[in-house]
């Protein structure tokens, strides 16, 4: 017998770096409101859009994303500049934004609609923050920080 699952699909989209406890918060979020589909945004979107390329490769981004205790399913987003293609394919009855994505949600909400795609879309308020690095960006600035105090040591200990 199959079984289809009554719960909706919660749809989230990201790069998806260097994980964090953000990302982690974000997926837990999304699995109270139904099962998580995740789409990991391709290399060449995340160079097209952010004017650099992500650290991790997509292959491996994609990798660590599907072995996260709520993931339902996981996927690469699809090259190109149809954002929306990849909602069409997967067809989720919620999509929900983390509080630092930009997009415009009633923006989003119309291309939606003019697609004839009925999807809810949500955006989860709050940063999480019990950390001091909970976000890919402050933990590549902590890293560069690091690397240079332990460069400058080298040369202090040389000189």
């Amino acid at each position: 017998m199959i079984h289809v699952s009554s719960r909706k699909r919660v749809m989230v989209a990201g790069v998806f770096d260097i994980i964090h406890p953000g990302h982690i918060y974000l997926i837990s979020k999304a699995a109270e409101l139904g099962d998580v589909v995740v789409v990991v945004a391709r290399d060449s979107t995340v160079e097209r859009l952010k004017g650099r390329r992500p650290i991790v490769p997509e292959s491996q981004r994609l990798e660590v994303i599907k072995s996260i205790k709520n993931v339902k399913e996981a996927y690469l987003g699809l090259e190109g500049t149809d954002m929306l293609k990849i909602v069409e394919e997967i067809k989720p009855d919620v999509i929900m934004l983390g509080p630092d994505q930009n997009f415009d949600e009633e923006e989003l909400k119309e291309k939606l609609a003019s697609r004839g795609l009925k999807v809810e879309v949500v955006r989860l308020k709050e940063l999480y923050t019990p950390f001091r690095l909970c976000s890919s960006s402050k933990i590549v600035r902590e890293i560069l920080i690091r690397s240079k105090e332990l460069t400058n040591l080298i040369e202090d200990k040389r000189s």
